[in-house]
């Protein structure tokens, strides 16, 4: 009941299909529009694909960037071989 009556008093709250999510295109209530990730709307295929190329491609930088990060460093393989036990001293 309160949505109709903020309807009513000229504000109406936008609806997710209203314009295409990447070049923010209106979207036509007789056009096609081509989803993505479930309630993403887009007005072509073409823009479709551009984010689902851009998703792509920050998901590869950010598992290069976390693999890399998971990698060993010197002082790590030093240590791994200490003993458990063992103090280890320097001056």
């Amino acid at each position: 009941m309160r949505s109709a009556a903020l309807s009513y008093a000229g504000y109406e709250e936008p609806h997710f299909l209203e314009a295409c999510t990447l070049c923010s295109k209106p979207l036509g209530h007789n056009s096609d529009i081509f989803m993505y990730r479930g309630n993403t709307p887009f007005c072509s295929q073409e823009c479709r694909q551009e984010q689902i190329e851009n998703d792509e491609a920050r998901e590869r930088r950010w598992k290069v960037s976390s693999s890399s990060s998971k990698k060993p460093t010197e002082t790590s393989k030093k240590s791994a071989t200490v003993q458990t036990g063992t103090l280890v001293a320097s001056n």
